[in-house]
């Protein structure tokens, strides 16, 4: 199984959130599927090495209909907000653009600053309504590490989701696989506000190696124990985006 079909990702929206590859999984979809869209609801940094053309425009409909073949994959943003990051685009205007395209939409949905795991503030994920697939994105890199802020973007957030869900956790204890599996299945945190009708396929990266492998199933056993059904969710991937690599979905 390849990363587009462990995704589901052909001809879908899809929006990544989460911390521990987004933008890697992004850029390895965009890569693979043909005529793709790579945008944003929230700030996403600078990807122009990985599009064919980045469009910085107010009308992002307009500039996909005027997009040619060689112009994909197509990025699609509204200003460039710094010398290292675009803004992004508000959720309805994302929808507009799902709706007048007839290929795959790739939407950034929430931000990390760099780490490899998170728990979603109040405002976040931005998850446009008219979204197939809800990616959210945990690395299984931070099994076993302190849970502090270097490597978890709110910790405290996650500690709050994990107890919540019937899960120890404690500010600088280590990261337990149970706790990122519960944060990943709950809907205040991997699952948060995945419209209705829409699947989410949640992605453990990162899986380098035995020991990552080992981590990783079981992030996805937890998550599946989790995991109360209110969402459709086919799947847990297991996988190695650095590469485009998936090491399993079970």
């Amino acid at each position: 199984m390849d990363i587009v079909e462990a995704l589901r990702t052909e001809d879908a929206a899809v929006a990544v959130v989460g911390a521990g590859g987004k933008k890697t999984t992004m850029y390895a979809l965009a890569e693979r599927l043909d005529r793709a869209v790579v945008t944003a609801a929230v700030r996403i940094p600078i990807f122009d090495p990985h599009a064919a053309t980045v469009a910085v425009t107010e009308d992002p409909v307009g500039r996909l209909a005027s997009a040619e073949h060689g112009e994909f994959p197509l990025g699609l943003v509204p200003e460039r907000e710094r010398e290292d990051r675009y803004l992004g685009y508000d959720a309805a205007v994302v929808d507009d653009l799902i709706a007048a395209h007839d290929g795959p939409v790739l939407i950034k949905a929430d931000g990390a600053r760099m780490r490899e795991f998170k728990a979603p503030k109040e405002t976040e994920p931005q998850i446009p309504s008219r979204t197939d697939v809800v990616a959210p994105v945990a690395s299984a890199s931070v099994v076993g590490e302190p849970l502090t802020g270097e490597l978890v973007h709110r910790p405290e957030r996650v500690v709050a989701v994990a107890e919540a869900a019937g899960v120890e956790a404690a500010l600088g204890e280590p990261v337990t696989p149970e706790v990122v599996g519960a944060v990943l299945a709950s809907r205040e945190g991997g699952l948060k506000d995945v419209p209705e009708g829409t699947t989410a396929i949640p992605l453990v990266n990162k899986v380098d190696d035995d020991a990552r492998e080992a981590d990783a199933r079981e992030v996805a056993a937890a998550f599946h124990e989790h995991h109360d059904g209110d969402v459709p969710v086919p799947h847990v991937v297991l996988g190695r985006l650095i590469d485009g690599a998936v090491v399993d979905a079970v």
